[in-house]
Formats: C-alpha cells, sequence, structure tokens
C-alpha cells in the first residue's frame, strides 16, 4: 500500500479534530508534521487543542505554531460554532509536551525538503501559514506534490452569502496560494456541506465508549444542532473531507477550472472566483475543484476510523 508523506495545517476546530483523528488512522497517510494556525479559536489553542488530540491517540507527531492573525486583516473567530475552547466544550487533559521551537513556515520548508516533491499538504484552516511559507522560501513551490485544502466554493458562502470561512479569514493569504502554481486540490462547499454525519450515525460511534468516541461524540453536540438549525440532516464535517480525498479518491468527483480570489470588494471579500460556470474562462485551471462524495461510503470511512481508535 502506497502511503503519502502528509503535513496537516489546521486550526482544532471539531472538524478539524474528525479530520486529524481521520489522518491518524487512515493506513495511507503517514503524518510527518501538523501546524496551527489562528482559525477557528486563537492560536494558542488550536495549538493546545492539536497537541492533546495527539495525545488523545497516543501519537508524537510534532506540532509547529503558525501565525497569530491573517497577513493585513482583523482576525475573525469560529468560536459560535467550535466553541470558546475550540472542541465544543469536550474535556482533554492539558498536553504534556510544547510544540516545537520551529516556526510552522520553516518547518513546512524542512518537511517538504526532506520529501524532495513528494510531500502532500492538507490545510484545514486560513492558509497564512503557507503564504508566508511560501513567500519566505521560494523553493517551496517547487517542493510540494500538491495542497489538498477545505477552503472555497464555486457557488456560495458560509461565512459571508459569497465567501467560506477559511478563505474569508485571509483572502490575501489564499489568493498567494492559488496563484503560488502547486497543483491546488479545493474540497469546496458545495462536497463539504454533502458530508454529513447524521444523529443516528453519530450514535453508533458513540455506542463503541472509547475514550476517542466519548471524546468526539461531546464534541460534535453543539456543532450539530447549529448545523440542523440551519436546515442539514447532521453535521457537515467540512475538514475530514481533504483527509479522506488523499487516501480514497474514488470517492469523490469534481473538476478542473481557474480559481482566484477576491481580495479587494467589500460584499465579496474572500470569494473563490472560479470558472466552472462561465462562459468566460480564465484560461488557466489552477485547481481541481472537488463537488461531490459518496457520502454513505465516507461516513463508514469516518465510523471506521473513530470506533478503531
Amino acid at each position: 500500500m502506497e502511503k503519502y508523506p502528509v503535513w496537516i495545517d489546521c486550526d482544532p476546530g471539531v472538524d478539524d479534530a474528525a479530520a486529524l483523528l481521520l489522518a491518524h488512522r487512515q493506513a495511507e497517510t503517514d503524518i510527518v508534521g501538523i501546524s496551527t494556525v489562528a482559525g477557528n479559536v486563537d492560536l494558542e489553542k488550536t495549538t493546545k487543542n492539536a497537541l492533546r488530540l495527539c495525545e488523545l491517540v497516543g501519537a508524537d507527531y510534532p506540532v509547529f505554531r503558525g501565525a497569530e492573525k491573517p497577513l493585513l486583516r482583523d482576525y475573525h473567530d469560529g468560536a459560535e460554532f467550535h466553541g470558546a475552547d475550540g472542541l465544543g466544550g469536550a474535556v482533554l487533559p492539558e498536553p504534556k509536551r510544547a510544540p516545537e521551537a520551529l516556526a510552522a513556515w520553516d518547518g513546512l520548508f524542512e518537511a517538504a525538503k526532506r520529501y524532495a516533491g513528494k510531500l502532500e499538504l492538507i490545510t484545514l484552516g486560513p492558509v497564512t501559514n503557507v503564504a508566508i511559507a511560501l513567500a519566505k522560501h521560494p523553493e517551496l513551490a517547487q517542493l510540494l506534490h500538491r495542497i489538498v485544502m477545505m477552503g472555497g466554493s464555486a457557488t456560495r458562502g458560509n461565512r459571508t452569502p459569497c465567501a467560506e470561512y477559511n478563505i474569508f479569514a485571509d483572502p490575501e493569504a489564499a489568493q498567494a496560494v492559488f496563484r503560488s502554481g502547486v497543483p491546488v486540490v479545493m474540497c469546496a462547499l458545495e462536497v463539504t456541506e454533502q458530508a454529513q454525519l447524521c444523529p443516528d450515525e453519530l450514535a453508533a460511534i458513540a455506542e463503541k465508549n472509547t475514550p476517542v468516541t466519548r471524546f468526539f461524540a461531546a464534541a460534535a453536540q453543539n456543532i450539530m444542532r447549529k448545523d440542523m438549525e440551519r436546515g442539514r440532516s447532521g453535521w457537515c464535517i467540512h475538514d475530514a473531507c481533504p483527509v479522506a480525498y488523499l487516501a480514497h479518491p474514488e470517492l469523490f468527483a469534481g473538476r478542473e477550472a481557474g480559481v482566484f480570489v477576491e481580495t479587494q470588494a467589500e460584499l465579496t471579500l474572500g470569494k473563490t472566483v472560479t470558472d466552472l460556470y462561465s462562459d468566460k474562462k480564465f484560461g488557466e485551471k489552477n485547481a481541481f475543484v472537488v463537488l461531490d462524495v459518496d457520502r454513505p461510503a465516507f461516513v463508514r470511512l469516518l465510523t471506521d476510523a473513530l470506533t478503531q481508535l
């Protein structure tokens, strides 16, 4: 079985937690580093949460602190959905170890050099760390195999009518990533909002009654309720999509497109402007936009992973 060396840049976050647990369990995924960024909650909390999640599964993945705020804009969190602690109020012990001394952007560059064109970068939050890494280490663009991103949308937004949160949180950073020349797989809202875990499916996971499933069930309660209040059938586990895509692309479908980010306008700030549905094309297909998922297979994959940890 082919194993992918993977760096995960994240802002845990309840769905980040699901993604990290899935990545840990997937036999195809070899996690070589985790970096944190301010996003769903502030950097101190996202970093502690990443360390806590590693300790929950007995893993010693190196964790690197990243950016405390966007490149140019004010920081906006996602605590309404993820809770003040980022983990929906689910209690995990204080981490026993500290993050690495190296900054996230330097740790990512060192890993990319080590794996020389094979490193897969998964991004689950604002891509501030990645933009800084690309600016500080221009050769990084040639060293990464690709970037598999949770973010953006071809048609709509969730933070604003036009913009998905991860892109809206740092649009200049996102634009730098899309313009970098690194192949990008964009797991857009069109697919991540299909990747729902329904209450009966969460209950089936909780029945396993392990430390992991007890944590997961507790963390999911508020965010599932919020999603269902907005008309969903369950909780949209956005961040698990790029992790699942990397190991099981056969579960997904999408199309190549040109994608760029609006950084100037007021109403459409952070919009990922795609040419999927337009007559006029950008003339450059710089991303693969993931649009559909086999939801039952996705749920089985996630359920198997969580109940076997």
